[in-house]
C-alpha cells in the first residue's frame, strides 16, 4: 500500500516539477543564492568566507535523508522545528523513506521548502567499501582542480617606484607583483574521504621559495585528509580542520550565522563536529589531528594542535634586566606584502589539545556534552595597555571548558551552553525556538560574556566579534499568514559592561529587523526590509583617551526594497533600492544604492550582469551589496562617496570536465580624483578588477 500511495507521490511531483524531472535536484544548486537569503543585510562584522565554505562542506557532504537526527537536519537552517518534527515522525511511523521526492508526503512540507533541501540530502549514499581506500579514491569522480587569478589593474602606490621621504629614508613598497592567485585541489566522496591542498597568494606579496619564511612559492598552504566512518571511527582528519559543538563558546567552527533575514533557525548553532578547513583565511583553525569515536549514543573527539602564528614580538626585559620577547599582537590579516608584515610572519608556535564527550539519545531527542580546550603560546603575550583592553587575555597560556545540553521538547528546541576560562571569566548561551502554530516560529536567546571570558576559537552568538564583554537578548519571530506572504522581524537589546574600542565607557544598544516577503508565484518576489542599530561611540573630537571619556549614541538605519523575477527558463532579472540614514549628536549622513541584475543561462553559457549607482555623504553612511563572482569566490564591497559601478560574470562549459569563468567589474567616483590611502591609493577616479577562474574535473 505504501509503495502505491508513494508512486502516486513521486508521479505527481515529476509531473508538477518538469525541471527535477530531467536533472538531478543537486544540479540546480546555487550557493550564492542561499548566501544572499540568509545575508541580505550585509555589514563588516562577519567572516563572510569561512561561513560560505562551511556551507559549502555541508552541500559536498549531503545528509543521508534515511539517518538525519534532529541536529542534523537543524544544521542546515532550511527547517522549523514543527517541520523537524514532522519529518521524524513520518520516518518513524512509515519507515525508510524510498525516494528524495516523498518529502511531499509529509505534512507541512511545501514545494519551496523541498526545493530548499534537496541540495542537502541523500538517499542511503553508496560507500564502495569493499575496494581499497586508494582504489576508491583513484575511481572517485567529485574530484577537481581550479586555479584562479585576479587583479585590480589601476596601479596602487604600493606597486610603484619608491622614493626618498622628506628624512632621506626610502618610503615602503610591496614586495610582489598586484596579482592574487588561488589554487586548490579536492578530491571526496561523502561519508568516506576527502583531501585537499589550498595555496594563495594575496596581491602584494613575492611568489618566491623561502623556507625560513614558509614562503614556498605561495604565500599559504593548507591541506587536510580526512576519513569518515572508519570501523567506530566516525572522523579522523589530518592536517587543517575545524570544530563546531555546542553552541559555539568553545569551539565555533569559524563561523556563526547570528542576526540576519533568517531571524528564527540562525540563532541556534549544531554540533557539525570535526570538518576539514578548505578557506584561504590565515587563521582560525586547527593544524594536527582531530578525531571522533563512537561507542553506543556516545562520541569522544580529540583535538590536537601545533602551528605557527602571525604576530609582532617586542622585546621586554625580566626582573633580572634579560631581554626577552613577549607578543604585542597578533596578524590576522594574512597580509605578508610589506618588509614590516613580512616580520610578522610565523613569529610564535599555538599549540592546542582539547576534546569533547557528546551523548546523543535518538529517541528522547536529547544531545549534550562537554568541551575543553587548552591553548599555549611559545612566548608570552602582553598587550600594549590601553583603556579598553586590560581585562583581554595576558600571559602563555589559556584554558576554556563548557557544558551544552540541547534537547527537544515537541516542537520547542531548548539549547545552552556555559563555559568557563581559567582566566575568572564566564560565558552562557540559552535559547529556543519553536513552532507555535504551523505559521509562526518564534526564537529567544540570552547571552552574557564576562569582560575577562577568553575563549580563541569559539564564535557564539554576539554583537561583538568575539564572546566577550557582551549582555544581551534576543527575540526573532517568522510569520506565515498564507503561502504566499512572509514575514520576519527580531529585537536585539544588548550592553557592554567594560569599555570597548572607540568606546571608552560601558554602554549599552539595540537592534531591530522587519522584513516582508511577498511571492505570489515561483517566478516573482518582492521584499521590503527596514533594519535599525543604535549602539554608543566615542565623539570625534574628544582628544585623546582620559576617563570619564565622552561617548554619544550613533544610530544606523538602513532598508532594502526588491523586485526579482524569472521571465523565463533562461532570463532572470533584480531590482534593488538599498538607503542608509546615520545620526550621531546632530549629525546626519544617508547614504543610497539602486541596482539592477540580468542573468541568462542557456545551453553552455551563462551571463550574469549588474549595473548599480551609488551616493553616500560619508564613509559611516557607507551600503553592502553582495555581488556574484566567480566560482566559490566572495564578494561584499562597501559602497561610499558617490559614482557608478557594474560588472559582468560569464560561465561557459566547454566539455564536462573543463568549465571556464570570467569576471570584469569596474567602479568609476565622480566625487574623487583619488581613490584609497597609504600603499593602497589610485591615483585615479576609476578602479577596474577581474577574475578568471577554470576548474577541471578529472573525471567525466
Amino acid at each position: 500500500m505504501r509503495a502505491f500511495g508513494f508512486s502516486i507521490v513521486l508521479l505527481s511531483f515529476i509531473l508538477t516539477n518538469p525541471v527535477y524531472g530531467q536533472a538531478p535536484p543537486r544540479a540546480n544548486f546555487n550557493l550564492d543564492e542561499l548566501i544572499e537569503r540568509l545575508f541580505p543585510v550585509q555589514d563588516d562584522d562577519l567572516d563572510y568566507e569561512s561561513i560560505y565554505e562551511v556551507l559549502f562542506q555541508l552541500y559536498q557532504n549531503p545528509i543521508d535523508i534515511n539517518k538525519a537526527d534532529m541536529e542534523t537536519l537543524q544544521s542546515t537552517f532550511l527547517l522549523n522545528p514543527l517541520q523537524i518534527n514532522e519529518f521524524l515522525q513520518y520516518r518513524a511511523e512509515m519507515g525508510p523513506f524510498l525516494s528524495l521526492y516523498e518529502l511531499q508526503a509529509i505534512p507541512g512540507f511545501d514545494q519551496a521548502n523541498i526545493e530548499s533541501l534537496l541540495p542537502f540530502l541523500t538517499l542511503n549514499p553508496s560507500i564502495k567499501r569493499e575496494k581499497s581506500f586508494w582504489k576508491r579514491v583513484s575511481e572517485e569522480e567529485q574530484a577537481y582542480l581550479i586555479f584562479r587569478t585576479r587583479r585590480v589593474w589601476e596601479t596602487r602606490r604600493g606597486f610603484t617606484a619608491p622614493d626618498t621621504s622628506s628624512t632621506g629614508r626610502i618610503s615602503t613598497r610591496y614586495l610582489g607583483d598586484p596579482n592574487d592567485i588561488y589554487l586548490r585541489w579536492r578530491i571526496q566522496h561523502a561519508k568516506d574521504f576527502s583531501m585537499g591542498m589550498t595555496l594563495d597568494k594575496d596581491p602584494g606579496e613575492k611568489f618566491t621559495w623561502d623556507p625560513k619564511t614558509a614562503r614556498y612559492g605561495f604565500n599559504f598552504l593548507s591541506f587536510h585528509l580526512t576519513r569518515y566512518q572508519v570501523g567506530k571511527w566516525k572522523t579522523i582528519s589530518l592536517g587543517d580542520f575545524q570544530a563546531s559543538f555546542g553552541q559555539g563558546l568553545v569551539f565555533g567552527a569559524g563561523y556563526s550565522l547570528g542576526k540576519g533575514a533568517e531571524t528564527v533557525p540562525t540563532v541556534r548553532r549544531s554540533s557539525v563536529g570535526i570538518i576539514p578547513y578548505t578557506a584561504a583565511l590565515e587563521f582560525g583553525f586547527f593544524r594536527g589531528i582531530g578525531s571522533t569515536y563512537t561507542h553506543k549514543n556516545w562520541e569522544f573527539s580529540f583535538i590536537g594542535s601545533f602551528a605557527p602564528k602571525d604576530g609582532r614580538l617586542a622585546e621586554s626585559l625580566d626582573s633580572l634586566n634579560r631581554e626577552e620577547f613577549r607578543i604585542s599582537s597578533f596578524n590576522q590579516s594574512g597580509l605578508h606584502r610589506t618588509p614590516s608584515e613580512l616580520s610578522t610572519k610565523n613569529q610564535f608556535k599555538e599549540l592546542s589539545l582539547g576534546g569533547n564527550i557528546q551523548l546523543k539519545v535518538p529517541n528522547k531527542r536529547l544531545n549534550s556534552g562537554v568541551n575543553f580546550l587548552h591553548t599555549s603560546f611559545d612566548n608570552e603575550w602582553i598587550r600594549d595597555p590601553k583603556p579598553y583592553n586590560q581585562f583581554e587575555f595576558a600571559g602563555k597560556s589559556n584554558q576554556v571548558g563548557s557544558v551544552y545540553l540541547n534537547y527537544n521538547w515537541r516542537n520547542f528546541f531548548l539549547f545552552g551552553e556555559t563555559a568557563y576560562s581559567s582566566s575568572g571569566g564566564n560565558g552562557t548561551v540559552l535559547g529556543f525556538i519553536s513552532s507555535l502554530s504551523n505559521r509562526l516560529d518564534f526564537s529567544f536567546l540570552w547571552r552574557n560574556y564576562d569582560r575577562n571570558f577568553h575563549s580563541f576559537y569559539g564564535n557564539a552568538f554576539s554583537e561583538n566579534t568575539r564572546p566577550i564583554n557582551e549582555r544581551g537578548t534576543y527575540l526573532g519571530l517568522e510569520f506565515r499568514p498564507n503561502k504566499v506572504w512572509k514575514i520576519n522581524a527580531y529585537y536585539d537589546l544588548f550592553k557592554f559592561p567594560w569599555l570597548k574600542y572607540r568606546v571608552y565607557a560601558p554602554s549599552a544598544g539595540h537592534e531591530w529587523l522587519a522584513r516582508i516577503t511577498y511571492r505570489p508565484t515561483r517566478t516573482l518576489t518582492t521584499l521590503i526590509q527596514f533594519r535599525e542599530e543604535q549602539k554608543d561611540r566615542n565623539a570625534s573630537d574628544s582628544g585623546e583617551p582620559n576617563l570619564p571619556y565622552l561617548v554619544l549614541p550613533i544610530k544606523r538605519s538602513n532598508g532594502i526594497l526588491s523586485l526579482e523575477y524569472q521571465l523565463s527558463k533562461e532570463v532572470f532579472i533584480r531590482s534593488r533600492i538599498l538607503w542608509s540614514q546615520v545620526q550621531m549628536d546632530r549629525l546626519r549622513s544617508n547614504g543610497f544604492l539602486i541596482l539592477q541584475d540580468f542573468k541568462w543561462d542557456k545551453n553552455r553559457w551563462k551571463f550574469t550582469a549588474r549595473y548599480s549607482l551609488f551616493d553616500t555623504d560619508d564613509y559611516d553612511s557607507r551600503l553592502f551589496a553582495f555581488e556574484n563572482n566567480v566560482l566559490w569566490t566572495f564578494s561584499i564591497p562597501a559602497f561610499f562617496g558617490q559614482g557608478q559601478r557594474s560588472y559582468l560574470v560569464s560561465e561557459y562549459t566547454v566539455n564536462s570536465q573543463i568549465r571556464l569563468y570570467l569576471r570584469i567589474a569596474r567602479t568609476s567616483y565622480t566625487d574623487r580624483e583619488r581613490i584609497g590611502s597609504g600603499l593602497q591609493t589610485i591615483e585615479g577616479s576609476t578602479l577596474t578588477e577581474s577574475s578568471f577562474l577554470i576548474r577541471y574535473l578529472f573525471h567525466r
